[in-house]
């Protein structure tokens, strides 16, 4: 529906214009599309797509030219009209009903009966061939659109007096419009403007605001009175727009009479039908634009808001609804000709929200003017406080009389705000008109439909897909939507609500209205922090973020807007690192197996125990009260039989059928019951957030669908819900938002809409994440505040290598010869260093110097002066790499050296260090005058106003743009105590503004300031022109790497990661890096969504395609199923295409094998986790040691990707469900000579987070265990890691490393650097946590890929030998401390570390010790 109205209305005029200025154009020819039939057999089964599931045809062939043409000989003598319902199938029979006792022979033809499968219909063509008129409504499926426009083709060349109405469609189908002499397509030749000319742009000014937003409803307007103006307008040019317009009038106004008059119109006017022409035809049935509605009083039309709501507020008076008379109220927007075609789910919904308590303001509009019934017709609370305090004020187009105040806002139609329909053109276009408006609302935004695109039992099986997921999600949410709620779909041709679905909105929307008008000194809190995985000292932690002083700067803030948080506040011996401490004490399984009633024991022995000294215990505990500002244990023990009654039989059915009585799992006390247990803070609970399996396999239930959360787990939130009225979640991430269910679209199977109910959910998360905060936001109704990464820091030199760089420079430096001496120590330091593994010594034919058996004074002059010049440029860039330093503080303002690290960061080499500190000294001077005494604020503003007016009349220079750009930057960086107040807006139940996710680095400055509910792109857009350069250039360096590794041959199968955060923050690269590798480009549709991946023909294209094997993270599984079909249809035509080699497509050849062998779906190439499941699970076993070999993760990598996506899966005719396919991955596997990830933040390189090796690792790992065994090595073939740190959108900056070079280049920046250890040392326990995690890491990739001896070396240095670092990490945490020492003598253990007996000793020794401590603190 992307073009509704622009696009019908709009561009009819537009282009009437353009015809009065260049001449009318007849359309006696109309030029070929590009895309001819596809006319060759079909390999692969055919699928007949309907509404309610799917039909096969046993055919080998489907193909347009085996059509016979024939006629029905009862109808032979009358008129035949083709409609095409498009997405507006459930008015089919409304049409079918208008051609009654009319002398018609009407066809009407659903989007879904258009195609089988690939192919057009048959049907469809013969009926649109022998067609007198064509109808088209609301098409925009690109295959779709394509189909109907080879149609129209074949049926013009067969006639070219043929009249073609089409309406609201894609932009490829307005054109053909054809009605006499009036033709919407260009005149041959012609090119000339596309806008209006002066004198009609006046006249459409008369019909709008004159704003911008406001031209959509203004061409509406329009349409009222132009058929009546051309009724003076003589000749057949006018009289044929006229039928034009009259009939497109009939078709926007809807209904019976009206469809039956369209036809009437048509059959006189365009057919000529004498018994048509004796008929009056009725004049068109006006319905308002905009108007409201109610089932009581059927057929009549509310004009004004405040007329409808006193009419029903004296109803329900009258009707003794008492409920009504104070019930919060809701404005809620509907789809005006779902209203005029009777649709029977609209009255439902009204009458069931009215249940539920509900006070609706049933609102219907066209779909472009939804911004002007938010701006003219609404208004709220906060709207009249600002307007009366003069901080906002009112539009002159405000109607007060007809204004009603609401609660919130629900938005029926999805898309944009500003627009609707037709405001999907272009993603994100006047965002900031809708931010703006709902900003001053300031009360919820919510979406909430039954799908209009997909059945309800397709929904069930596979989740909202494609096009209707943009429009209900990724469109509403650049608007700040939140809390979306499918509310049904399509069953057969009709809409159906589901009952309980509605219910779930409406208890949304009261929870959140309850929030804002409890007063907050009453407000009932609950606050999550994290623990897993256990027993590594992951309590109170959360990525960048450091969570005990966030907790505390948060608790401060809530007191000061009146919040009850105990003595928290006032207690000078608060904080927040107490707090954590004893959470984490109650968390230990001794304090749970006591329940309830031992926990205040527990932690008070504890406590005391840390002011006597104890080293077990933390610190802090040792303040007075404990550091624990008042808090006190609130626990509970909760049994089977409360559980049910909490949960519901029908929820807790499935709990116990998936965990036995006796399997006890995490959380329950000796006596059986489930422990909830946490802090009270006056109103605050505060919680660890329970492990959702059981213990040793605590992330079980990500891998078993049909599992569900631990009985503890659903206790603990189930307690939250009956005594908290909202819940945040601090930190990324948790994990409620992964549990079983729908990908998208919760349902009342779906688990996290189980556990989070009707809770509001506040979740801070980190902004450069947009990939899963997705399903943060969209499964578990968060309400994102993002956080600002941490600064940045330049990894610099250190030890040995800064006096290799000294010894370098020295020699570089040397006039008149070879220094001998200099040389031997060059070398021998970057041996201790280990740095000949990053730049080796190579001889002129490129072999590796092996000093054992080499002298340093037997090596030419210039073989070693080219080294040294390579160590140097390497050396530089290992000393200006980044990284983030330490740990972000929620809401805290930056320093002005930690705004330096961002803006050198930022600009790297096109700013000096003067500019930056300019740039600083100009942002201080702003911000000095921002906050300067409110007396002065107008001469403040009369300063600014010369400034700017001086400014602008002054071209700046190019370094002076950057200088201001630079400012701003700084001043949005210093926004980002925005964070805390985003979250008390949340907490009010307010509007949280939005903005896009990312980091400064990778997407700029539009990412901030932070505190933003923050969204993803449209995944239509994907790959971004910018992407598709970058991706053919990776493309074709990685092919040129293998080569000149491999002897000049290409690789035959190359496995690609598609994971959701690089695709999103990279705009699609690496779906682009797969495009180039095959051999195929993005095609874009006339509103630039990418609708097809065309393959490039071999001779343009210089070599062959190569064979893919994608590997789908599930959050790119579920988030962009409109790629995942576009590459699998992409794959599907490479297999079979004709005239090409198997030695030039290694598709085909790969695919011809498997289909010799009899296996199903030869073209397979997009794998990834059981539906609804997440995660290679190789983490969970590096992570509890439990894995035999490496051998062995790459076989539980491919266990658990073995299930085949794309348009030809799945038992629904083309849905994304996944069909397990092990047979065609292994064929991918044995073939795949590399392996590409992309890195697409500084944030998250390799080494920092456990996914890339438990992916990328364990996949090169399964491609070599396919690999047959070298007899003069004894080992299998090396399968290479290309790795892309795609950390700009610098075009020319594409880099390819190997994986191994990345990992020393990021191990040696970071994890072995003192300086990162050092600030990570300063971050306390989460600090120390971050250390284990990377040592845990560092495990898995010398067991996946490899990771050199010094590493392990300098590891033991850094973190265990050192006594002074060791003491603080054990202080810090000591199960993290223990974690370190134990991930070195696991390598060692395994072979991967090679070290001598002495070191052995000394960490086997401490790994006892610090499992002694350990214990202890247990």
């Amino acid at each position: 529906m992307s073009r509704c109205l622009l696009l019908h209305v709009g561009l009819v005029f537009l282009l009437i214009v353009r015809r009065t200025v260049n001449g009318w154009s007849l359309s006696s020819s109309i030029t070929p599309i590009s895309r001819p039939f596809r006319t060759s057999p079909i390999r692969t089964r055919i699928t007949a797509k309907n509404r309610l599931g799917a039909s096969t045809i046993d055919s080998d062939q489907a193909t347009i030219s085996s059509i016979s043409i024939k006629h029905d000989s009862k109808n032979v003598d009358l008129p035949t009209i083709v409609l095409v319902a498009g997405f507006e199938s459930f008015n089919r029979q409304l049409y079918l009903d208008a051609s009654q006792n009319l002398h018609v022979n009407l066809k009407v033809f659903s989007d879904a009966e258009i195609r089988i499968g690939n192919n057009p219909n048959p049907a469809f063509v013969e009926a649109v061939i022998d067609a007198d008129i064509f109808i088209g409504s609301l098409i925009f499926d690109y295959d779709d659109v394509q189909v109907v426009l080879e149609t129209l083709l074949r049926a013009t060349s067969k006639s070219k007096t043929m009249t073609r109405l089409i309406f609201e469609s894609a932009t490829e189908l307005m054109q053909y419009n054809r009605v006499g002499t009036f033709s919407m397509m260009n005149k041959e030749g012609y090119s000339g403007p596309t806008g209006p000319p002066p004198a009609v742009k006046a006249i459409l000014k008369r019909f709008s605001s004159g704003k911008e937003e406001d031209k959509l409803s203004g061409y509406l307007e329009l349409l009222k009175f132009g058929p009546d103006l051309l009724k003076f307008v003589p000749g057949d040019k006018a009289s044929d727009l006229r039928t034009w317009l009259e009939a497109y009038r009939y078709w926007n106004q809807s209904g019976l009479v009206n469809a039956r008059s369209m036809l009437q119109l048509l059959l006189e006017r365009c057919v000529g039908d004498e018994k048509q022409q004796q008929a009056a035809i009725p004049d068109v049935v006006i319905t308002p634009g905009v108007g409201l509605l109610h089932p009581f009083r059927a057929d009549y039309y509310w004009t004004s808001p405040k007329e409808y709501l006193d009419w029903r507020l004296r109803t329900a008076k009258e009707r003794n609804e008492s409920t009504l008379l104070q019930a919060p109220r809701i404005a809620v927007l509907l789809y005006r000709k779902h209203v005029i075609s009777g649709l029977r789910y609209i009255n439902d919904l009204i009458l069931q929200m009215e249940g539920e308590g509900l006070m609706p303001i049933p609102i219907f509009i066209n779909g472009v003017e939804a911004h002007t019934i938010v701006r003219d017709l609404l208004t709220s609370v906060n709207k009249e406080e600002m307007v009366r305090t003069g901080k906002a004020k009112r539009e002159s187009s405000f109607q007060s009389p007809k204004a009603v105040s609401v609660d919130a806002i629900v938005n029926t139609i999805g898309f944009p705000l500003v627009g609707g329909p037709a405001g999907s053109m272009e993603a994100g276009r006047n965002v900031d008109v809708a931010q703006q408006l709902l900003r001053e609302m300031n009360v919820p935004y919510m979406i909430a439909s039954p799908l209009l695109l997909q059945s309800i039992t397709q929904w069930k099986e596979s989740g909202v897909l494609g096009l209707q997921a943009v429009v209900l999600y990724s469109l509403p949410e650049l608007d700040g939507a939140i809390d979306t709620v499918v509310l049904g779909g399509l069953v057969g041709d009709k809409i159906a609500l589901i009952p309980e679905r509605v219910r779930k909105l409406t208890s949304r929307l009261q929870s959140w209205i309850a929030l804002r008008q409890t007063p907050p000194k009453h407000r009932k809190l609950s606050i999550v922090v994290y623990g897993f995985p256990p027993n590594v000292g992951a309590v109170g932690t959360a990525a960048l973020l450091d969570v005990p002083q966030s907790l505390e700067n948060l608790l401060k803030r809530l007191y000061k807007e009146g919040y009850d948080v105990g003595n928290f506040a006032s207690d000078p011996h608060a904080c927040g690192q107490s707090l954590v401490a004893a959470l984490s004490i109650l968390s230990e399984n001794p304090s749970i197996t006591g329940g309830a009633a031992r926990m205040r024991h527990v932690l008070e022995r504890r406590i005391e125990r840390a002011r006597q000294g104890d080293v077990t215990t933390a610190e802090c505990l040792a303040r007075d009260g404990g550091g624990l500002g008042g808090a006190k244990v609130q626990a509970v023990d909760i049994s089977s039989d409360e559980l049910e009654k909490m949960l519901g039989k029908y929820m807790n059915k499935k709990v116990r059928r998936a965990w036995a009585e006796n399997d006890r799992g995490p959380g329950v006390t000796a006596e059986g019951k489930y422990s909830v247990a946490g802090l009270q803070l006056g109103n605050v609970f505060l919680t660890v957030q329970p492990l959702l399996g059981v213990e040793g396999d605590p992330m079980r239930l990500l891998f078993e669908r049909d599992l569900t959360p631990h009985p503890q787990y659903c206790a603990a939130y189930a307690y939250m819900k009956e005594h908290s009225q909202a819940v945040l979640h601090l930190g990324m991430h948790g994990t409620s938002e992964w549990l079983p269910g729908q990908p998208l679209g919760n349902d009342r199977a779906s688990w996290s809409d189980e556990i989070i109910g009707s809770m509001p959910n506040i979740y801070a998360y980190a902004c450069n994440n947009p990939s899963e905060s997705i399903l943060a936001k969209r499964r578990g109704y968060g309400t994102l505040i993002s956080y600002n990464v941490p600064p940045y820091g330049r990894a610099g030199l250190y030890m040995e290598l800064a006096n290799l760089k000294e010894l370098v420079e020295e020699y570089r430096s040397t006039v008149g010869g070879r220094d001998v001496e200099l040389m031997d120590a060059i070398v021998s330091t970057a041996q201790r260093a280990g740095m000949l593994s990053d730049v080796p010594i190579t001889t002129s034919n490129g072999d590796l110097v092996d000093l054992k058996f080499t002298e340093v004074t037997d090596i030419p002059t210039d073989q070693l002066d080219k080294w040294i010049g390579g160590l140097s440029s390497y050396l530089i860039d290992l000393q200006n790499r980044l990284f983030s330093s330490g740990l972000r503080t929620l809401g805290e303002a930056p320093t002005e050296d930690e705004i330096k690290t961002y803006l050198e960061a930022y600009y790297g080499d096109a700013m000096t260090e003067n500019d930056i500190n300019t740039a600083l000294k100009e942002f201080k001077a702003q911000a000095k005058i921002s906050t300067s005494d409110a007396n002065q604020d107008w001469w403040n503003a009369l300063l600014t106003w010369i400034k700017w007016d001086d400014a602008s009349t002054k071209s700046l220079t190019p370094h002076q743009n950057i200088i201001s750009e630079a400012t701003e930057v700084a001043s949005l960086l210093h926004r980002s105590t925005e964070e805390l107040d985003a979250i008390v807006t949340a907490l009010d139940g307010g509007y949280v503004l939005p903005n896009p996710g990312g980091d400064l680095i990778r997407d700029g400055s539009a990412v901030l300031p932070t505190g933003r509910n923050i969204h993803a792109l449209d995944p239509y857009r994907m790959p971004s022109a910018g992407a598709w350069i970058r991706g053919q250039k990776v493309a074709e360096e990685i092919i040129r790497q293998h080569q000149q590794a491999n002897g000049g041959l290409y690789p035959e199968t190359v496995a690609v990661s598609l994971w959701g955060l690089d695709a999103i923050k990279t705009r699609g690269e690496s779906v682009a890096i797969v495009l180039a590798l095959v051999g195929a480009k993005p095609v874009k549709e006339g509103t630039g969504r990418v609708v097809r991946f065309d393959l490039v023909p071999l001779e343009e294209l210089g070599r062959p395609r190569i064979d893919i094997l994608a590997s789908l993270s599930g959050i790119f599984r579920d988030s962009f199923a409109n790629i995942v079909d576009l590459l699998d249809d992409m794959f599907e035509r490479a297999a079979i295409i004709e005239d090409e080699t198997e030695e030039m497509n290694f598709i085909k050849k790969h695919a011809s094998q498997l289909h010799q062998d009899g296996v199903e779906r030869p073209a397979a190439r997009l794998f990834s986790n059981p539906p609804g499941d997440y995660g290679s699970m190789v983490n969970e076993l590096v992570g509890s040691g439990d894995w035999e070999d490496s051998e062995s993760l790459g076989e539980t990598w491919k266990s658990r990707n073995s299930f085949s996506y794309g348009r030809s899966e799945g038992t629904n005719g083309g849905t994304t469900a996944g069909t397990a396919r092990p047979e065609v991955l292994d064929k991918l596997l044995a073939t795949t000579e590399r392996v590409v990830q992309e890195v697409d933040s500084v944030e998250y390189g390799m080494t920092d987070i456990q996914e890339y090796y438990a992916n990328t690792g364990a996949l090169k790992k399964a491609a070599e265990n396919r690999k047959p065994i070298d007899a003069s090595t004894g080992q299998r073939k090396k399968v290479d890691i290309s790795v892309i740190e795609a950390f700009s959108n610098n075009q020319d900056d594409v880099a390819v490393r190997n994986v191994e070079d990345v990992l020393r280049m990021e191990y040696r920046s970071k994890l072995l650097n003192p300086k990162w250890r050092d600030a990570m040392l300063a971050q306390g326990s989460g600090g120390a946590y971050e250390v284990s995690q990377r040592m845990t890491a560092m495990v898995g990739w010398a067991a996946t890929a490899a990771v050199d001896n010094f590493v392990f070396d300098q590891a033991a240095e850094r973190y265990a030998l050192d006594e002074d670092v060791a003491r603080q990490l054990q202080k810090n945490n000591p199960e993290a401390f223990k974690n370190v020492v134990r991930r070195l003598l696991e390598a060692a253990g395994r072979g991967m570390w090679s070290t001598n007996a002495d070191t052995l000793n000394r960490l086997k020794d401490m790994y006892a010790e610090a499992d002694d401590l350990v214990e202890q603190v247990r």
